[in-house]
């Protein structure tokens, strides 16, 4: 388990992108629909229980939950979206506050889309990932609960994407993605070195 996350704490929440940390950090934002498991992909990732609360009930989390790691770095939990008992405007509105901060913050260095490997690629994760394409900000998706699914039915879907992918976006800007078991803790060796990458990149030579 890599230990640079198992120490993330909660570190602020906020329901504005005016009250946002200081635009001097170094952050990666965890973005999904609501009942995708991305509350409990977070937990895995860190290790912790609840250090992100999950629901039974899908469209709880209405803020931006930052999680603080060491070095000025953060993990920064993004409300979930697309819940269909959530009220259009105020679903609608927590889009487009997710899309102004994906494009205007300067700290961020990465986004983590997660996806249930059963319903990949819905109508508002198309949506966040030609915002990422627009801003040139990179992209890796988990496809969650691959437990619900067969080996052979799970890759399926992988390469599914991946070909989805190859299609819509140039090989400079294309996301990645992997499938990824909370439950089974599966994947979690990938997705730790994604953040590494994006966190804690090797110093440039000079």
């Amino acid at each position: 388990m890599n230990s640079r996350y198992r120490q993330a704490r909660f570190h602020i929440g906020v329901a504005d992108l005016l009250q946002l940390p200081p635009d001097d950090t170094e952050e990666v934002a965890v973005a999904g629909r609501s009942n995708a498991g991305k509350s409990s992909a977070l937990n895995a990732i860190t290790d912790q229980r609840a250090l992100a609360r999950t629901s039974k009930t899908p469209g709880r989390t209405q803020q931006i939950n930052y999680f603080a790691l060491q070095d000025n770095r953060y993990l920064v939990d993004l409300p979930g979206y697309g819940y269909a008992r959530v009220p259009p405007d105020i679903s609608r509105r927590w889009l487009r506050a997710i899309g102004d901060y994906l494009h205007k913050r300067r700290s961020l260095r990465g986004l983590i889309i997660v996806m249930d490997v059963r319903h990949p690629l819905k109508e508002f994760d198309c949506q966040l990932l030609d915002w990422c394409f627009e801003a040139e900000l990179p992209v890796h998706v988990l496809l969650s609960k691959a437990d619900k699914l067969s080996r052979g039915a799970a890759a399926a879907t992988l390469q599914q994407v991946r070909r989805r992918f190859n299609e819509a976006y140039p090989e400079d800007s294309r996301p990645t993605a992997q499938l990824f078991s909370a439950l089974k803790k599966t994947g979690l060796d990938e997705v730790h070195r994604r953040l590494d990458a994006w966190l804690y990149p090797p110093p440039r030579q000079a």
